[in-house]
Order: C-alpha cells, then sequence, then structure tokens
C-alpha cells in the first residue's frame, strides 16, 4: 500500500525522533520527564509537587500538554506511536489539509492531557509521550475512512452513532490493554496512572468531534480559492 505524501505528518515524525534521540543520548529521560511532562498535579494541587520533589523549573505548565509529545519512555514507545503516526496522519493530512492536521494535533494533544488530568487530577506522574495527540489523528482516521454502515438511532443522526460506536471501541481497548499491561504486576486491577488511558481517550474523542468541523473548514477554503481563480 503506497501511502499519500503528508509533508506535515513527515516533519512531526522527524521533529519527534530528534527530540526523544537528543534527549536519550544526552542521558536525561528521567529529568525531562519531570520538566516536560504533563503533571496532572501542576494543575489541581502545585503544592504536592514541593512536597514530591519537583522543585526544579520546569516548562510552563499550559504548554505540557505540547512538550511531552516531544518525549517518550523508550525506543519501542517513539518507534509504534511514529509509524502509526505516519500510516494515519498522511490518510488525514491528504483529507484535511496540512495546516488543518496540526490543528488537529494540537488540540489533541491537549484534549489528552485534560483526559488524562480528569482521571487522575492529583496525580504526580509525568505524562509523556505523543500517542494522546497521535489519538486524535487516528479518531479522525476512523471516521473518515471507516466502511461500516451505521443508522440514526432515534434523536441521534447517523454520523453520531458512528462516533458512539468508535468511541466506545476505542475505550474498551485501551482499557484492555492496560489490563494486560498490568497483569502479573503489584496487587493487579486496572492503574490508570502508569498507561495514560485518559490522555488516548481524550485525544481520541477530540479527533472525532474535529473531523466534520476541519473538513468544512478546508472544503470551504478549496471553494474560495476557486471562486477566485474564476
Amino acid at each position: 500500500m503506497k501511502l499519500p505524501r503528508g509533508q506535515v505528518t513527515n516533519v512531526l515524525v522527524v521533529i519527534t525522533s530528534l527530540a526523544f534521540v537528543a534527549v536519550t543520548l544526552a542521558g536525561l529521560g528521567e529529568v525531562a520527564a519531570v520538566l516536560g511532562g504533563f503533571i496532572p498535579a501542576r494543575v489541581s494541587r502545585p503544592d504536592l509537587l514541593a512536597h514530591a520533589g519537583f522543585a526544579l523549573p520546569a516548562v510552563p505548565m499550559w504548554l505540557t500538554p505540547l512538550s511531552a509529545t516531544l518525549l517518550h519512555g523508550g525506543w519501542l514507545h517513539v518507534g509504534f506511536n511514529m509509524l502509526t503516526l505516519l500510516f494515519c496522519g498522511r490518510q488525514v493530512e491528504q483529507a484535511i489539509g496540512p495546516r488543518l492536521l496540526i490543528v488537529l494535533y494540537g488540540v489533541g494533544a491537549y484534549a489528552a492531557a485534560a483526559g488524562q488530568w480528569v482521571l487522575g487530577p492529583q496525580g504526580i506522574i509525568p505524562m509523556v509521550g505523543a500517542s494522546g495527540a497521535i489519538s486524535a489523528v487516528i479518531g479522525a482516521y476512523a471516521l473518515l475512512y471507516s466502511d461500516q454502515k451505521v443508522r440514526s438511532l432515534g434523536p441521534f443522526p447517523a454520523h453520531v452513532v458512528r462516533m458512539i460506536w468508535l468511541g466506545t471501541g476505542w475505550t474498551v481497548l485501551q482499557c484492555m490493554i492496560a489490563l494486560a499491561g498490568i497483569t502479573g504486576g503489584t496487587g493487579g486491577g486496572l492503574d490508570l496512572s502508569r498507561i495514560a488511558i485518559g490522555a488516548h481517550i481524550g485525544g481520541f474523542v477530540a479527533g472525532m468531534l474535529l473531523t466534520r468541523p476541519l473538513l468544512r473548514l478546508r472544503f470551504r477554503a478549496v471553494a474560495y480559492r476557486a471562486g477566485q481563480v474564476q
């Protein structure tokens, strides 16, 4: 399968990969996670961080959803994320255009941080990785390219029913991954702080909600340019 071109997707992959390599070669992975990762407690209980030893100067809290996308926990982590972004990102960029892909990715990063905060507003474990922002791209990809025919259900039109089905399936999948990831760990159970379930769900939902508005913007821009040419 030949992927379409995706200039912005390629740039995101290169920048994220280079950031990971630089941090890893410098041996600053853990320090970078603390300084640039998204820590939910910095939003709701910043006093907790002082007691936990997080007293170093850090990236401003409101920027950490973005800086966190440049940090990863290992080669497998960044490799899987970049392959996923490369495949889904190019397809979505083909549909909504390069500029709007940046919007989707950025909003997805903040939606991911919000989702992680909702599940643990006092958590002090840094959230790192681009998977939340990429989940927004996956959400858009799923909505754009899914072939499943869905009918309206009561007051809900077909496209809303499709989003509900996709969102439910994604949520169940994320919970299963989290459960499998901690099997055999300390005490069992679903530990939402170790795997960014909230980030994955928040990003995915944001991606689905943004797909139709972004498509409208894209087609309006195309129609406007075509009118100017005529």
